[in-house]
């Protein structure tokens, strides 16, 4: 009966260590040329609290620096932002960044109240297949779900990308069980700019109100805030595309008049802000690039510190040694991508032999 015992353990190992190494070789590594999945999962190598969380789309993630905060106000902050964050997705990220640090300030962006319903799978992976596992994570996939997806395929990834052994690529192998730091505190770098061009003229909508779903998870991010003590601010990025529409500015307005928050919105300070759409952007105004988003978080940082009272950390050791290679890291990507640009007239991703 030992022996037997002993067979059926090392068959058990096998078996979980097989199936562990399939989850991992076919689960889309986000190393290539969609890193933008790749955000989520790094904010766990994080060592340090920060001042600071900001939650949302990518009109965080690619409009605001935190090295900028740091090297300007020592402030610190982190993006826990993702592509096509929906409300719930920002509110489970918040609830579980919570488990690990009590920010001074969250700061949340309201492009998501558009949205009432689940949107799209890919972009539902982007966020949550990062997350680790808890209870914030299960209520977010329920939460996210659309009408085709299962809770168990976000359980064992390996049911849903089993298919993928002939899309296998050379990224899949090189990323199997590491993969490269792609962003700066959740920022997301580009040095490029392309000025800005013209959108499609603004369609009119039958109903300008948003839905009861955005709503509810605003007040739960609004009382999750109010029950730790947190101060939020609400924000519209300045990115000029997708329309905001004024109908959702005014509800904004007067969600916050009636909470008692900050509701700021960076398209009308644009000449404060000092940004310039030939130069400030990388993508024809959707986006700021690395200037816009450094003047962007130079301005906010000032409201930051003054109208918050967050101090500068530059003079704490502990923090200073943290940070130090973040900077470095934020220097190093930007020479990089700026000798892509000279070379290339593209910036290069993870710029492989």
């Amino acid at each position: 009966m030992g022996r037997k015992r002993v067979v059926l353990a090392l068959l058990t190992v096998v078996v979980i260590g097989s199936l562990a190494f399939l989850n991992s070789l076919l689960k889309p590594k986000y190393m290539g040329a969609i890193i933008e999945g790749a955000l989520i999962a790094e904010y766990y190598e994080e060592t340090t609290d920060h001042d600071v969380i900001f939650i949302g789309d990518c009109e965080v993630y690619e409009n605001f620096s935190p090295i900028t905060l740091w090297e300007e106000y020592g402030i610190t902050s982190y993006i826990r932002g993702s592509a096509q964050q929906l409300i719930w997705q920002s509110y489970y990220l918040l609830e579980e960044t919570l488990k690990y640090e009590k920010p001074k300030v969250v700061v949340f962006n309201v492009l998501a109240m558009k949205y009432d319903t689940p949107q799209k799978e890919a972009y539902n992976r982007m966020t949550l297949d990062g997350m680790r596992w808890s209870m914030s994570k299960a209520r977010d996939i329920r939460a996210s779900m659309t009408e085709e997806e299962q809770f168990i395929e976000y359980v064992f990834p390996l049911l849903r990308y089993h298919s993928r052994w002939s899309e296998l690529t050379r990224e899949d192998w090189k990323y199997l069980f590491h993969k490269d730091k792609v962003s700066h505190n959740g920022y997301y770098m580009r040095v490029d700019a392309k000025p800005m061009g013209t959108f499609p003229k603004e369609k009119k909508l039958g109903n300008y109100q948003f839905g009861s779903t955005a709503y509810e998870y605003l007040d739960k991010i609004t009382n999750l805030c109010r029950e730790n003590g947190i101060q939020l601010i609400l924000i519209k990025a300045p990115s000029v595309y997708p329309s905001w529409y004024d109908q959702w500015d005014q509800q904004m307005e007067e969600y916050a008049k009636k909470n008692q928050i900050r509701y700021i919105n960076f398209l009308n300070l644009q000449e404060e802000i000092g940004l310039d759409f030939e130069t400030d952007t990388y993508d024809g105004g959707l986006h700021l690039n690395l200037s816009g988003a450094q003047k962007l978080s130079q301005y906010f940082g000032q409201t930051l510190r003054q109208e918050y009272g967050l101090s500068n950390h530059q003079t704490d050791s502990k923090l200073a040694q943290a940070w130090k290679p973040k900077v470095e890291f934020y220097y190093q990507m930007k020479a990089e991508q700026e000798r892509d640009l000279e070379q290339y007239g593209y910036i290069r991703k993870f710029h492989e032999e």
